[in-house]
């Protein structure tokens, strides 16, 4: 079974049973670009994947970067590979991964990226990683800023709202350090900015 297969199936047998604990208002759906983009939603909870992934719906397939000890997990790490979702090596740089990354945007696919790099709780402050930059200004894909609720509620409705996409630029095919910077400042602003929408 192909990935694009597997992650329709199991979008289907999972979606009725997270839509039940976790009803999800979204709002934004008509931003979402056809063919490639970094999506980039906000870290607080374990479920975030999921609930960006069900924002999204089926037919736009994510596909997504884990840390590498997930998958290695028996079963866990399984099941993630075969949804298209790969392994970086935290507090390295893992080529391998950064590889993987741009060759599936200049597939056309749609990468799921938490440009925070970690799960940050409500009211803390962490300064964005500059992958999502580097990702989007070399491969030439918009970068697409979602913002997730962060306190979930069980049975209770959680909003996620999806952004306006927005195409960074930098001076050279490479950006440098400083406008990576500058353009992870800006996507965590875009995001912060949508928390009042969809209220």
């Amino acid at each position: 079974m192909s990935e694009e297969r597997f992650y329709r199936v199991l979008y289907a047998v999972l979606w009725p049973v997270f839509h039940l604990l976790y009803p999800i208002k979204v709002t934004g759906r008509e931003n979402i670009p056809e063919g490639a983009a970094v999506v980039c939603p906000n870290h607080t909870n374990a479920l975030d994947p999921f609930f960006v992934v069900f924002a999204f719906r089926r037919r736009h397939i994510l596909r997504a970067m884990a840390k590498a000890e997930l998958m290695r997990i028996p079963v866990i790490g399984w099941l993630l590979r075969h949804l298209g979702v790969f392994g970086v090596e935290r507090g390295a740089a893992d080529i391998g991964a950064v590889k993987t990354s741009l060759r599936h945007l200049k597939d056309g696919r749609k990468l799921l990226m938490f440009p925070e790099g970690t799960r940050v709780s409500e009211g803390e402050s962490v300064e964005a990683k500059t992958g999502a930059a580097m990702f989007s200004t070399r491969a030439g894909v918009p970068i697409v800023p979602v913002y997730i609720e962060a306190h979930k509620r069980l049975f209770r409705v959680n909003r996620v709202v999806i952004g306006e996409p927005f195409a960074p630029q930098t001076a050279g095919r490479k950006g440098t350090a400083e406008e990576y910077r500058a353009i992870a400042h800006e996507l965590m602003e875009r995001i912060r900015a949508l928390e009042e929408e969809g209220v």
